[in-house]
């Protein structure tokens, strides 16, 4: 029988959305749970580590957003066809949470999500990360050929990959001009009908 999901997060995209597409491209049903801050304060005990998103598997906790991600896709073909595949996925999502560690600092003053110098942190902070991150997603493209970062077809570091530059695009539309090829993926991956079904019919949030 299939496994009962329950996605845990706030109702909006954040931490949770890059899941919640992967739902959507396996085409697999599951609760999406968005706390209220009430609710998150009473449900906050009972998580592994005191933070969401959570996904709870037929009622056991599994934690961390990247870790969620990595499970559904696992469980749903979307992690790479060999083992040498499922590395590169990783390692590419791991690029990724390395490059987003440093990005944030400068993406949550522009999103006005913390106070602070939000032009001097684009210029001290956003273009240096941008441009240590991006250039080496646009080379894995290249070298890949077929479209998608790893292997012959989507994986879930397309999806991860694909909704921080829709995010980037919709909030400051020039900050990847110099990188096409990321933009072009991004459209090829949200093109993909299961996913584009969720895109175009998702709540609407600011975060």
């Amino acid at each position: 029988a299939m496994p009962q999901y329950k996605l845990y997060y706030f109702a909006f995209r954040g931490l949770a959305e890059v899941s919640r597409q992967l739902f959507a491209l396996a085409e697999v049903e599951y609760e999406n749970v968005g706390l209220t801050p009430e609710q998150w304060k009473e449900f906050k005990p009972k998580t592994p580590f005191g933070r969401i998103p959570v996904l709870e598997v037929d009622g056991q906790l599994v934690a961390q957003s990247l870790a969620i991600a990595r499970y559904i896709a696992k469980q749903h073909g979307l992690a790479g066809k060999t083992p040498f595949e499922s590395a590169w996925v990783d390692a590419l999502a791991d690029q990724w949470s390395d490059f987003h560690r440093v990005f944030k600092k400068y993406w949550y003053l522009r999103l006005g999500v913390r106070p602070g110098d939000i032009e001097g942190s684009k210029v001290s902070v956003g273009i240096p990360a941008r441009d240590s991150f991006f250039p080496l997603i646009v080379k894995q493209l290249k070298e890949s050929t077929s479209g998608f970062l790893v292997g012959d077809g989507v994986t879930w570091v397309d999806v991860l990959i694909a909704n921080a530059v829709e995010d980037i695009n919709s909030k400051e539309p020039e900050f990847l001009s110099e990188y096409p090829e990321v933009v072009e993926h991004q459209k090829r991956v949200h093109a993909i009908p299961a996913l584009k079904k969720w895109i175009d019919t998702r709540p609407p949030s600011t975060n």
